[in-house]
This record gives C-alpha cells, sequence and structure tokens, in this order.
C-alpha cells in the first residue's frame, strides 16, 4: 500500500514524540499494524523501551539465528519442524512471526545503464493482447515487438498466435520496414529460439539459428531471470498497451495491423529521444539507419510447411479446416504450404491446389472444379458399375450398347433403361427381347420394352410389377438361386392321394 509522506510523518512523529504503540497508530489513522511497522523500520526508529514477554521460542533462538546465517531463503514450514524435533512445542503461525525479522534483508542491486551503439542491438519479445473470435475459432492475439536499442525505434505487428513461423514473419517485417538488420538480436528464452540451457549452454532451435544465419545476426538470449536486460522491449510493449492498444477499435487482424503500422510511423516515431530531448526518435533513426546490415537479395522462407494424408475423401486437412484436392490424389501424401493469405497443396514439385486461408475451425474449403471434375468420374463410374452388371446378365447386351455408341446414341440412358428392364423381366426374357430388337435392326431401349411387353401378350400373361430396389449396388448385384420346387409337387400329391383313400372308405 502505497504511503504519502504526509502520512508517513504523522506515524513517525506518533510513535517517536507521542509514544503511541503500533496497534493504536494503527486503529487511530485507519491503517494495518503490518503498514505502519513497515514505516517505523524503514525509518529505522529504534522499538519502544519496555520489558518483553517471554515466549516458548525464546530458548530456540539462537540455533534459529545461526541456521538463518547459513540458509537464509529456508522455508519456515522446514524451519518448524526442525525446532519441533529439538523440543519446541509452539504453533507454526508463532513461530513465522518471530522469524521474520531475523531474516538477513538482500542487499539491494544496482544495475549500469546499458547503451548501445547504432546498429548494434534490437530488442525482442510477444506480448498478449487477449483473445480473438474468428467464426468458431478462437486464437490468442500476439504483438510481435522489436525495438532498435539506440533510437528505440519500435516495430509492432500483431498475429493470431505466436508459433514458430508467424516469430520469423515479425522477423523478416521488421528488416523490410527499417530496410536492414541489426547486427544483435536479444531475447528472452523462448522455444522459438533456445530448445534447451544449463547456464551458459545453450541449444538453440535449429531452424532460428538457419534464419540468423541467412540474415547475418547474433542471436543473444538474457540470462535467465534477468528481464531487466531486455528493458527496452518490456517497456515498448508497456508502450503499446497504453498509448496504442487501449480503447482502441478495429474489424479485422488487417485493419488492426494497418492501424499499428501507421502507429509505427507516426506517434511513435514522434516521442522524444531519451537520450537527447531536442530531437524525436524517428531522427534518431535516420541516423542510426546506416548503421544497420544490408538485408540479403532473397527472403528467407518462413512459410509453414506439413505433410497431410490424404483420406478417401478429397480433402487436405490443416489447422482444423479441409481444403480440396483433385479426387486424383486421394489415399496420399501432400505437402501443405502455408501463408497468411493462401494455402498451396504440393504434390512432389506440382502444386495441386491454391486456397485462401482460413482462421475458421471446422471450415470447408473448396474449388468447384475439383467437385465437379469428383461428381463427372463419380457419375462415369455409376455407368460402368451398371455395364458389368447388365453384362453379366445379359451377354447380348454388348451388340446392342456397342451398336447405340456408334450412332451417338446416349449410352448411360440406355444402360439404365434396360436395368429397369432387368430388374422387372428378369435375365432370360430381356436376353429374348434384345435378340429381337437387334434382328429388326433397331438397337434401342425402347426396341426392347415393346418386345418384352408384346411377348408377355402372347401368352396372356399380366403386365408385371416392377420392384422398386434402392440404389445401393450390394442389394442391386445380390444374386437369388432359384430352388427345386419338386419336393412341393411331391407333398401336393401325397396329400391328394392320402384324401383319395379315406373319400373310398
Amino acid at each position: 500500500m502505497a504511503i504519502n509522506p504526509r502520512t508517513r510523518a504523522e506515524i513517525l512523529r506518533l510513535y517517536c514524540a507521542e509514544t503511541w504503540k503500533i496497534g493504536t497508530i494503527a486503529r487511530q489513522l485507519g491503517l494495518h499494524h503490518n503498514t505502519v511497522r513497515r514505516i517505523v523500520r524503514e525509518a529505522g526508529v529504534p522499538r519502544h523501551p519496555g520489558k518483553r514477554r517471554s515466549s516458548k521460542i525464546d530458548p530456540f533462538m539462537p540455533f534459529i539465528r545461526q541456521t538463518l546465517t547459513t540458509w537464509p531463503e529456508l522455508p519456515a514450514s522446514r524451519l518448524y519442524h526442525m525446532i519441533v524435533a529439538r523440543g519446541f512445542r509452539g504453533s507454526q503461525s508463532h513461530l513465522r512471526a518471530m522469524i521474520a525479522p531475523e531474516r538477513p534483508r538482500p542487499v539491494a542491486e544496482a544495475y549500469l545503464r546499458l547503451d548501445a551503439l547504432p546498429g548494434e542491438q534490437a530488442q525482442v519479445d510477444w506480448g498478449h493482447f487477449g483473445k480473438v473470435t474468428v467464426g468458431r475459432a478462437t486464437h490468442p492475439l500476439m504483438a510481435f515487438v522489436m525495438v532498435l536499442s539506440h533510437s528505440r525505434r519500435i516495430f509492432l505487428h500483431f498475429y493470431l498466435d505466436g508459433a514458430m513461423h508467424n516469430f520469423l514473419r515479425g522477423h523478416i517485417e521488421a528488416f523490410e520496414a527499417w530496410q536492414g538488420v541489426p547486427r544483435e538480436l536479444w531475447y528472452d528464452n523462448l522455444k522459438s529460439v533456445v530448445l534447451e540451457r544449463h547456464g551458459d549452454a545453450i541449444r538453440f532451435n535449429p531452424m532460428f539459428l538457419d534464419f540468423a544465419g541467412h540474415y547475418h545476426f547474433l542471436p543473444k538470449p538474457v540470462a535467465v531471470a534477468r528481464g531487466n536486460e531486455k528493458g527496452r522491449v518490456e517497456r515498448a510493449i508497456r508502450y503499446v498497451r497504453d498509448n496504442f492498444f487501449a480503447a482502441r477499435t478495429w474489424d479485422s487482424i488487417d485493419d488492426l495491423n494497418n492501424q499499428a503500422r501507421q502507429w509505427c510511423d507516426t506517434i511513435a516515431v514522434d516521442r522524444p529521444w531519451p537520450n537527447d530531448h531536442a530531437i524525436c526518435v524517428g531522427e534518431a533513426f535516420e541516423r542510426e539507419r546506416s548503421s544497420l546490415l544490408a538485408l540479403p537479395d532473397e527472403r528467407f522462407p518462413a512459410d509453414e510447411r506439413v505433410e497431410v494424408r490424404i483420406a478417401k475423401t478429397p480433402y487436405a486437412r490443416f489447422r482444423g479446416n479441409d481444403y480440396s484436392v483433385p479426387h486424383t490424389h486421394v489415399r496420399r501424401t501432400l505437402t501443405v504450404v502455408a501463408t497468411l493469405q493462401e494455402v498451396r497443396i504440393i504434390d512432389g514439385v506440382d502444386v495441386i491446389a491454391r486456397h485462401p486461408r482460413s482462421f475458421d475451425k471446422a471450415a470447408r474449403i473448396e474449388n468447384p472444379e475439383h467437385i465437379e471434375d469428383l461428381v463427372r468420374h463419380k457419375r462415369h463410374a455409376r455407368v460402368l458399375r451398371g455395364q458389368s452388371r447388365l453384362l453379366q446378365a445379359a451377354p447380348n447386351s454388348k451388340r446392342l450398347l456397342a451398336e447405340t455408341a456408334r450412332r451417338g446414341g446416349p449410352l448411360g440412358t440406355t444402360v439404365a433403361a434396360l436395368l429397369r428392364l432387368l430388374d422387372t423381366y428378369g435375365a432370360a426374357e430381356l436376353k429374348a427381347a434384345i435378340d429381337e430388337a437387334m434382328a429388326r435392326g433397331v438397337p434401342h431401349a425402347n426396341a426392347v420394352r415393346l418386345s418384352l411387353t408384346r411377348r408377355r401378350e402372347q401368352r396372356d400373361q399380366p403386365p408385371p410389377i416392377p420392384v422398386n430396389l434402392p440404389d445401393n449396388p450390394k442389394v442391386r448385384t445380390i444374386t437369388v438361386r432359384h430352388h427345386d420346387l419338386g419336393g412341393y409337387d411331391r407333398l401336393a400329391n401325397d396329400t391328394d392321394k392320402d384324401t383319395d383313400e379315406d373319400t373310398d372308405t
């Protein structure tokens, strides 16, 4: 709790001049007794003289002081068990209250002001700015912040996560915005930079080392728990929160980044330069620009690249969304290469599909041509399956279909019509009707149908009752065996014989 100077002076006057007790001062001024005690202790005022009551812990205080001198950070819970083993019968809370003044106070650490030469150093970090909902997906809103240590020029760009590829994209955008690269970049121990660390022994992320080699800068992770070593970027993130992001409205991540770019080029560069208030940050940066390393001729390939297995449906699953591929590439492993704007799907070196990037969840992004090709393929496959079934039931239909194709007739329609006749009249009748139609020189499904109708009328048979079978090919291709019904005839004859015998009797 912050205490103003007037209240602090009143506490010291009442304690020293009026000799009020700590509790009395706290009650009268409406403060906590620990706050009053802290102010008195910080002022170095000696405690009021008086007789102190004896305590159960008094015989153990020499042991406690000696132990805390050797182990200043020893927890009170462990120290309590140590003195209980030596005969202490008091409570742990009482022990905590008694040993708090006995702990050695850490010596305040002094820090050197770290000044950087022009173009020598930049500091990098992520800032978390809440969450963003895109359709059915929720993403963390992460701000990539890089600040030049000499001029304090800030680069700011927002991403929908802090993944490695966005981390590299942030660097590339910053280098290209400044048209140069600092010689050293300082980080805390991000997994994108440091995979493992034991003291000064650091195992860097191999991909990040390739990136640093491409742009010729030296990555420097700061020491563990030494955030002061990259205080410039920490203050820059706080400045972004207070001066840019607070109470700001935006329609999309692109709109937010456009506003961030404008803020970096205006308000952020117009603030006074900390080393000389006579000039602004923008002027200091223009002086520093010539000291930056030149950009390489080519960009580092920071696109996200993953391998995906295409299942029996022609879609590649990437970041929770499905992107269509040609149906000829099902049951294969393909490569997805993604930028923030586009998703490309590659087979070897060939790009087989391009789609706009979606940050939604469970969305299906389709190329209409992929779906149309699949529909045509499935329709052709259904025709082939129908032909196979027709030829198996009526082999002579092959001549009719061939003649239909030669005349340019609708082959698929003819197959479908003959299959319906097959289901209605049976294979034997269909074969006879096809032979008759071909003999008359009329290779058409209607000729076959008329022949079937005429044959039934000649036998004085009623019209057939069509059976509506489902479209499932497994049902339509079931073969039904015709069993011998002679047993039923013999049974009927035996029954008639028994009836005649009963009548004679």
